[in-house]
């Protein structure tokens, strides 16, 4: 079945719904090409914003970072046609996260980093809620494997918008104590572009760590060691920032 839906400078056209419009959008996600995310633009965001969050839930890490970044640009696209729908969707990502709701909240984090990257305005309202899923004197998440999710997001939003989480390093340090590669590497990554060159005697140390992880970066799911991304994370703090280093706006790549 397909629906019919006039929207704001859109004209008439069809989309497909229900369980059909499920099916599509996995078919984009786990295919993850710089198209697809075109392709979910061309439906009406309240349409898609549902399967999105369920792949959310995804065991497979590409497919999940595939709609991290497609929801972005979706809510992104919503925000400029009515801003509290746009809001909507955050706390509802927010709800994710709150132990009343009875969920996990698994991507939820690393989404909000993404929507908020894309969108000034949704970044000075919120990108304080999520520094303090970060902080111990905040809303801390206390389960482990959400944790890289969340300093990912402030690293995300501290790529954007550098001035809406100055001092939110801090924050970060703790965590390079962890016993998790993962939290660790992350960590050191979203350090680069929230320190300074103070860090960089902290840092130093984990050049040696070979502990491997994966990392979502530039637009690409990586495996790296976490002495990888201290060689990198030093390298930026010396002032040599890589080129390629995203300042907000639209990732063109999702793959």
């Amino acid at each position: 079945m397909r629906q019919v839906e006039k929207g704001k400078n859109m004209g008439r056209r069809e989309y497909p719904r229900g369980r059909a419009l499920k099916k599509e959008i996995e078919r984009l996600m786990r295919r993850g090409e710089e198209a697809d995310i075109g392709k979910i633009l061309s439906y009406p965001p309240r349409a898609v914003i549902n399967p999105l969050f369920g792949l959310l839930l995804s065991t497979d890490p590409s497919v999940r970072w595939h709609t991290i970044v497609a929801m972005g640009e979706v809510v992104r696209q919503l925000a400029e046609e009515d801003m509290e729908s746009a809001r909507v969707i955050l706390r509802r990502l927010m709800w994710q996260l709150n132990d009343e709701s009875g969920g996990i909240g698994w991507g939820c984090p690393e989404a909000m980093g993404e929507i908020l990257a894309r969108n000034r305005k949704l970044a000075e309202e919120f990108a304080p809620i999520v520094v303090s899923y970060v902080r111990e004197d905040g809303n801390f998440l206390e389960y482990e494997a959400l944790q890289p999710g969340a300093i990912w997001a402030v690293g995300r939003l501290a790529q954007a918008w550098p001035d809406l989480v100055k001092g939110a390093g801090v924050y970060i340090l703790p965590f390079l104590s962890s016993r998790a590669p993962q939290t660790r590497g992350v960590a050191i990554w979203a350090l680069s572009y929230l320190g300074d060159r103070d860090l960089v005697t902290r840092l130093r140390p984990f050049v040696q760590d070979s502990s491997e992880l994966e990392i979502y970066r530039g637009g690409v799911l990586s495996r790296v060691t976490v002495g990888q991304l201290a060689k990198e994370a030093l390298s930026h703090l010396s002032g040599n920032r890589a080129s390629s280093s995203r300042k907000g706006g639209p990732d063109k790549t999702i793959a």
